[in-house]
């Protein structure tokens, strides 16, 4: 097995981009821990949350994901609810649903050291 976080995300303009199965995506999600699968609107995402110092601190977090998003051409939906609460949805929107990508983003996200940012405890 792969380790996600090595791997590029492929152009999401690709022809043979397609969304995978939600069985597909379960079998993923064990290799990009804290992340859980949501349907919104029919659409199959990757979501994760966590609670942050600050409004800042959240701010902070934000900018490390975007070098990583743009780095791999594949952009998350970023979320700062209330003043500490981070929340990001990946999903390729390209094929409305996921695919490897939001599975290589989510493990790259993961890779970033952020404890500095974080309360404590954080949130799922």
């Amino acid at each position: 097995m792969d380790d996600l976080a090595s791997k590029k995300c492929a152009p999401c303009n690709a022809k043979d981009l397609q969304a995978m199965s939600e069985q597909s995506a379960n079998e993923l999600l064990a290799q990009v821990q804290g992340w859980g699968l949501l349907t919104e609107g029919g659409i199959l995402k990757l979501h994760r949350s966590w609670k942050v110092k600050s409004f800042t601190k959240g701010l902070e977090f934000f900018k490390l994901v975007a070098e990583i998003a743009e780095a791999e051409g594949h952009h998350p939906d970023l979320h700062l609810v209330g003043w500490n609460n981070v929340k990001i949805d990946l999903w390729t929107h390209s094929v409305g649903g996921l695919t490897e990508n939001d599975f290589i983003l989510a493990a790259k996200i993961n890779s970033l050291k952020i404890e500095h940012l974080l309360k404590r405890k954080t949130a799922r």
